[in-house]
């Protein structure tokens, strides 16, 4: 079973000796494939140590471009929705846990 990897990873593993079996996706397999690694990448984020998460978060973010892109979206777009929003509901910063609702 593959996976969405970077751009250059191919040619890192051929660097290292290897020749992987990869692919460019089709056009349908694109975003599903990038939710896929937005999932992904948040779980590493999640387990990594404090030591690591800048370059968890990194990747996170880097997933955050694609998807804008492949949805015609830019991060200047998502970033004003995000302002729009914390002016409407707030943000997370005062760390406030529902326990019901």
């Amino acid at each position: 079973m593959g996976k969405l990897v970077r751009d250059k990873i191919p040619e890192i593993i051929r660097a290292s000796g290897t020749d992987p079996d990869c692919r460019v996706l089709e056009a349908d397999e694109y975003l599903p494939s990038l939710f896929a690694k937005l999932f992904e990448e948040s779980e590493e984020l999640r387990a990594a140590p404090r030591a690591h998460q800048l370059d968890e978060l990194a990747d996170v973010y880097e997933v955050l471009r694609a998807l804008a892109a492949a949805t015609n979206h830019s991060m200047s777009d998502i970033e004003l929705a995000a302002q729009r929003k914390r002016a409407e509901r707030g943000g997370f910063e005062d760390r406030i846990w529902l326990e019901r609702w």
